[in-house]
C-alpha cells in the first residue's frame, strides 16, 4: 500500500525522525565521563519534566514495569491501598498489587467516567484506622478515554484529613494534559516512554516526592532491581540497575530538547485543542446513531485518546480492519469489558494538524464505504474549529 501508516493507536505513538537519528549512532562505552554526563543530565531533566523536586527512577521495562516498582517500593505486604476503578488498566494495576499480598478497597465505576472525587473523600473518612497506605490512581484511562481531575482527587483526600499517599498513573496523560507533581500535591506520578514522549517503547519511570521517598525507605518489601535505594548508589551503572540503555538515553534527550522548544505549556494546549478537534468529528459521526462516546461526561474526555463506543450490530472491529487494511489508518480496539463495543483514536504525543485531519479523514472514509450510518459534515466541522482556533 503506498503512503505511510497513519498511527492513531493509544499507545505506541509516532516517533518524530528526529529522535529516530538521534538513536541511529554505533554503541559507545557506557562508562565513559562523556556518557555518564548525559545520564546526568537526563535526570536532572527528568525531574524538571515532572515539575518535582523529588528524584525519578528510570527502567527498561514498560508501563507495567512502573507500576511494580511503585508498588515495591511504596507497600509493605498486608498493606491496603484505594484504587478506584476506571477501567481495564485500573484493573490490572489492581491484580497485581493482590499479587503482592496487598488488600486493595475498590470504587466501582462503569467504564464510562471519571473517578468520583467524593467518592475517594467518603472510602478515606471510612477508614478510621488509617489502614490504607495509598490511593491509586489512573490519571487517563487508555482503555476508556476519561481523564480524572488531580487536583480535585487532591482536594479530597486532604478533606478527609488522610495521611495516604496519592500515587499517580499517567502513561496516558504525561505530555499530554498538565501534571504538575509537586504543585499538584502528587506523592509519586509513573509514565512511560512510548505515548506522550513520543519514544519507542522499552522506558518507563516513577517520579518520587519526598513523602514518597520517605515511606519507601521504611518499606518491607522484597525489591533489588526496582529498588529506588539501590538505584540511588554513588556508581552511575546503578542508575539503570546494570548496563544503561544508551540508544534509549540520546533518543529521550532529544525528546526533551523537543519539548523544551515547544513549550511544555504550549504541548499541553495542542494536545487540548487536538483533542477537541477529535471529538467534534466524533460527535458528528454521533448523529447516524451507530455510535457514541463511551465517556458520558463530556469534561471528563481526554487529550490523548478518544474511545467511541459502536451501537445495534455496528462491529467496531471490522471498521478498525477496513481502516488499516484499506486506507492506511491504525485505530486501537475495545479492551476487556469493551472489547468488541468500541474502537480508539489516539491524538498524543507527535502530532499537529493534517495529521490529525488525514487520520479523521481516513475513518470518515471507512464509515462511508462501509455504510455505517453516521452524520456527514464531520470534516468540515473540525476543520473550521482548527481554523478558527488557530
Amino acid at each position: 500500500m503506498t503512503g505511510r501508516m497513519f498511527l492513531q493507536t493509544p499507545g505506541p505513538t509516532n516517533i518524530p525522525d528526529d529522535i529516530l537519528s538521534a538513536m541511529h549512532r554505533p554503541a559507545e562505552d557506557f562508562s565513559t565521563p562523556e556518557f555518564i554526563a548525559t545520564m546526568t543530565a537526563m535526570f536532572s531533566e527528568l525531574k524538571d519534566l515532572f515539575a518535582t523536586i523529588g528524584e525519578v527512577f528510570a527502567y527498561i521495562a514498560n508501563g507495567h514495569g512502573a507500576w511494580e516498582a511503585s508498588i515495591v517500593n511504596l507497600l509493605s505486604p498486608g498493606d491496603h491501598v484505594l484504587v478506584p476503578e476506571t477501567g481495564r488498566f485500573s484493573v490490572v494495576w489492581r491484580d497485581m498489587i493482590k499479587a503482592f499480598g496487598i488488600t486493595a478497597e475498590e470504587i466501582p465505576n462503569d467504564w464510562r467516567s471519571a473517578i468520583d472525587p467524593q467518592q475517594v473523600e467518603d472510602a478515606l473518612r471510612r477508614d478510621t484506622e488509617r489502614k490504607i497506605k495509598a490511593v491509586l490512581i489512573v490519571h487517563v484511562e487508555t482503555g476508556t478515554g476519561s481523564v480524572t481531575d488531580l487536583r480535585a482527587i487532591r482536594a479530597a483526600i486532604d478533606a478527609a484529613g488522610h495521611p495516604a499517599l496519592l500515587v499517580v498513573d499517567a502513561i496516558a496523560s504525561f505530555g499530554c494534559h498538565e501534571l504538575k507533581m509537586d504543585e499538584m500535591g502528587v506523592d509519586c506520578v509513573i509514565a512511560a516512554s512510548q505515548k506522550g514522549l513520543m519514544m519507542p517503547i522499552g522506558l518507563s519511570f516513577t517520579a518520587a516526592g519526598p513523602k514518597a521517598m520517605e515511606v519507601s525507605e521504611k518499606c518491607t518489601a522484597n525489591r533489588e532491581y526496582w529498588s529506588w535505594k539501590s538505584r540511588m548508589a554513588l556508581e552511575m551503572y546503578r542508575r539503570f540497575c546494570g548496563t544503561a540503555p544508551m540508544h534509549m538515553v540520546w533518543g529521550l534527550m532529544r525528546t526533551m530538547e523537543k519539548i523544551r522548544e515547544e513549550g511544555i505549556d504550549n504541548i499541553i494546549a495542542r494536545h487540548a485543542r487536538l483533542g477537541e478537534a477529535a471529538r467534534r468529528a466524533v460527535g458528528v459521526w454521533s448523529e447516524g446513531g451507530a455510535m457514541e462516546f463511551n465517556t458520558i461526561d463530556p469534561a471528563s474526555r481526554s487529550n490523548s485518546i478518544t474511545c467511541i463506543r459502536t451501537l445495534g450490530d455496528t462491529d467496531p472491529d471490522a471498521i478498525r480492519t477496513i481502516a488499516r487494511e484499506k486506507f492506511n489508518v491504525s485505530l486501537g480496539g475495545g479492551l476487556a469489558d469493551l472489547k468488541g463495543k468500541a474502537f480508539r483514536i489516539g491524538h498524543m504525543g507527535e502530532m499537529n494538524e493534517p495529521m490529525l485531519l488525514g487520520a479523521l479523514g481516513g475513518v470518515d472514509i471507512t464509515l462511508k464505504h462501509m455504510g455505517v450510518p453516521h452524520g456527514d459534515g464531520a470534516l468540515n466541522a473540525v476543520s473550521k474549529y482548527l481554523a478558527e482556533t488557530a
